[in-house]
């Protein structure tokens, strides 16, 4: 999977793009508390911090053009993906959001042991925390326009995550387009699919960023 994510990197850089691919906080290599922060996650999305820092810093860059700056990801890079825009569309001109989780709370609720999680005494608090740490509680300020991708047969993230988060985004009349990956799952079991998508996203993020 980030074999195949660092060779679409590698060619969006050939087609002109400035790419910085974020080793965000949750990662490797730089100890036990960087790969287990607090507040991460659906407890609170701190590992964002880094991608939005990353972002400002590339505005400050001279080589880039800061209105011009866009995100792309796959599965939690697709949860991040989606938060940038949601949160801060005014730093991200457009996204690539390729089967991010979108709802917290919901994700949950498919979880193994899903019902013993609703008997824990701080339940209501913990959904709720979930839900502000999800793109869908920042959609209100969501302006950029985003390809939203997923296969309908995931069986990490539900597809009625993105269903969902296309629905909102619509209602809002956010400039949404979408792409079904048919019979496949979360890892492109067809490597014809896997080359689709990223033929998708390069030509998305041509179309948007580099006029």
């Amino acid at each position: 999977y980030y074999a195949n994510a660092y060779a679409l990197n590698q060619y969006l850089a050939n087609l002109g793009f400035v790419v910085l691919s974020v080793n965000y906080r949750l990662g490797i290599g730089y100890g036990y508390e960087f790969q287990h922060p607090k507040s991460a996650g659906n407890l609170g999305a701190s590992e964002y911090l880094d991608i939005k820092a990353a972002g400002e810093w590339l505005a400050t860059q001279s080589f880039v053009d800061s209105k011009k700056i866009g995100i792309y990801g796959g599965s939690y890079g697709g949860y991040l993906t989606a938060l940038g825009l949601a949160r801060d569309s005014k730093l991200f001109a457009a996204g690539v959001d390729i089967h991010g989780v979108h709802d917290w709370a919901n994700q949950l609720k498919a979880e193994p042991l899903a019902d013993e999680f609703h008997k824990a005494p701080d339940a209501e608090w913990a959904a709720s925390l979930s839900f502000r740490s999800s793109p869908v509680s920042s959609v209100s300020t969501w302006t950029s326009p985003v390809f939203i991708i997923h296969a309908d047969d995931d069986r990490n993230v539900p597809f009625n995550q993105s269903v969902d988060l296309v629905n909102r985004l619509m209602k809002r009349k956010v400039a949404v387009e979408t792409m079904v990956i048919v019979d496949d799952t979360h890892h492109w079991f067809r490597f014809s699919n896997t080359l689709k998508v990223f033929n998708a996203t390069a030509n998305y993020l041509k179309a948007k960023l580099l006029k």
